[in-house]
């Protein structure tokens, strides 16, 4: 196994960082303070990052050039996410569309559904949202119940999907629906449905953060045209679980770049404010620790794709250590700044560098969404050690 880059990939990481110097005019968190908790304009801001990306070649670089890729393998999107993070980027806007939905319609899809839904999918001109959760079916996938019923030309969606990341400012859902009620996993088939169908409603959630970037959305005698199925009847498990297992792949350095930012901010602070006791370093260098153990686990995964091996059940260790571990960070860093530290963006006396408060409530959520810690302990015990089940 080979950890280390090539002269191709270092190359690669300075072309990007020019790139990022001449034009990125805003990072996320200058833009978060600047549009004052308008997600309207904050929506606008990552769909003008993403049309940025796209005329530079930065999106979709593992794609077939047909469908505006540079057939480069996941390093290189690793490499690039890593980049934007560090950089502090905004996340362009159709993260789940390009990370999900794209790879499935180039892997599984027809020639009619790429050329429809890939162009305007890149540009951001559409954005796409995620139906898998529900209910009572979220870290269960499996059990998920949304009918589609095939009636002619057409399937009838009824039921509903909840925790539906990015719906409210969506125009289209990927969703798994149940197409067979006797078969758990093989009854499951990976359906496009258009936002506007009739008998569609998306209804906001408002987090605890104060925003709304999650929706539920209720399903009523909704006809979806059947070329709208991505792949065979029933084969939506299988092509949900192979994507999910590429994502991660090229997410494997930017959620340590993305932390590592923070632990550096949080040094840096520190110092400022002169906080120089032990407890205080025992719990830093606790956090910097953790950051590069993340570190190593993306490499290890960079390593078997640059080998050619499918990301598989050990895909669960990172997304476990890295939702586990962003949490740590954020209680570390609340409890070293104090009063100081929990004020929110909007109050003139908060911290310029990091919105603390903010990013302490997000990751409340993060041992629970993509599979909560309970389910990815279970995927490690059985698949990856091959533990006795009780």
């Amino acid at each position: 196994m080979d950890l280390s880059f090539s002269e191709e990939h270092a190359a690669f990481r300075e072309e990007v960082t020019a790139w990022l110097d001449e034009n990125l005019e805003q990072t996320w968190s200058e833009a978060l303070r600047d549009a004052d908790n308008d997600e309207h304009a904050l929506v606008e801001i990552r769909r003008k990052w993403q049309r940025k990306l796209y005329d530079g070649g930065y999106l979709g670089m593992s794609w077939p050039k047909e469908w505006g890729g540079r057939e480069r393998s996941n390093v290189f999107d690793a490499i690039l996410a890593e980049e934007l993070s560090r950089a502090d980027a905004p996340a362009h806007v159709n993260g789940l569309g390009l990370g999900l939905c794209a790879p499935a319609l180039i892997h599984h899809g027809t020639e009619e559904q790429r050329r429809r839904y890939i162009p305007p999918m890149l540009t951001g001109e559409e954005i796409w949202c995620q139906g898998f959760s529900e209910p009572d079916a979220g870290s269960d996938l499996a059990s998920l119940r949304l009918k589609a019923e095939i009636d002619g030309d057409s399937f009838v969606l009824n039921g509903q999907k909840t925790w539906t990341t990015y719906g409210p400012y969506a125009d289209w859902i990927f969703l798994l629906a149940r197409t067979d009620p006797k078969d758990r996993y093989g009854g499951i088939s990976f359906i496009l449905c258009d936002l506007k169908t009739p008998g569609v409603e998306l209804r906001p959630l408002r987090q605890i953060t104060g925003e709304s970037e999650f929706g539920e959305v209720f399903f009523d005698d909704a006809r979806v045209p059947r070329e709208n199925l991505v792949g065979e009847l029933g084969e939506g498990w299988r092509i949900a679980m192979t994507v999910l297992g590429y994502e991660r792949g090229a997410s494997s350095l930017s959620n340590a770049a993305e932390l590592g930012n923070d632990v550096r901010c949080l040094m840096d602070t520190c110092k400022e404010l002169g906080l120089d006791d032990k407890g205080t370093r025992r719990k830093l260098g606790k956090l910097v620790v953790d950051w590069q153990v993340l570190y190593s686990i993306g490499y290890r995964t960079l390593a078997n794709l640059a080998d050619g091996k499918a990301p598989g059940a050990e895909s669960s260790i990172e997304k476990l250590f890295w939702s586990e571990f962003d949490q740590r960070l954020r209680v570390a860093a609340l409890e070293i700044l104090g009063p100081g530290g929990q004020l929110l963006r909007s109050n003139r006396h908060a911290r310029p560098d990091v919105d603390w408060p903010r990013n302490f409530m997000w990751s409340r959520a993060e041992t629970i969404f993509s599979g909560s810690s309970e389910i990815q302990r279970n995927i490690l015990s059985k698949r990856v050690l091959g533990l006795p089940q009780s």
